[in-house]
């Protein structure tokens, strides 16, 4: 297998994966916290108000919507990626916080003792992709190093793409 075969497996397979894990996602994730949400509020008391109400105020529209944003930025570290044979922060950093989310996915299982949208594909497809796709880099000699900040700042850009996917995603789905 070439060098740039095995490079567009690890690169492009990042947006591959992606898609499937959300695939799972759209499937579930709204109606699953319409129908959770009630449990949800009881199990967590402490929560803020907030949390509950923007939960409960994503819909179907809105929240494909923003999977498609999602798909742009992942797509875009995809290509980034590919175009540097691997190299590049910003898909290393997607990379990374694709497998964290994976983490967090099964963390919110736990958290209500069942299964959580994003929950069946992550131990299958997210976890496993990640940490293949790593050591591929690891073994091209191209994998930047990972440090206790680097997961904070992992977590906390995943977060952010999140929250920045579903404020387009609200806008896009009032103005079409």
């Amino acid at each position: 297998m070439t060098e740039s075969r095995i490079n567009s497996l690890v690169t492009y397979g990042l947006f591959a994966a992606w898609a499937l894990h959300d695939a799972e996602e759209v499937a579930f994730g709204p109606r699953w916290v319409r129908d959770n949400l009630p449990l949800l509020r009881e199990r967590f008391p402490r929560a803020p108000e907030a949390v509950w109400r923007a939960l409960g105020a994503v819909d179907d529209r809105e929240f494909r919507a923003a999977v498609g944003v999602m798909a742009a930025i992942v797509g875009s570290a995809a290509v980034a990626g590919a175009r540097t044979g691997g190299r590049s922060a910003f898909y290393q950093g997607a990379l990374n916080g694709f497998g964290l989310h994976g983490l967090v996915h099964l963390a919110q299982a736990a958290a209500v003792q069942g299964i959580t949208p994003g929950a069946a594909t992550s131990p299958v497809v997210v976890i496993p992709f990640t940490l293949w796709a790593r050591g591929r880099l690891r073994r091209a000699g191209v994998l930047r190093p990972v440090r206790g900040r680097d997961v904070a700042v992992g977590l906390a850009l995943a977060a952010g793409a999140t929250a920045v996917s579903h404020a387009l995603g609200r806008k896009i789905a009032t103005h079409f």
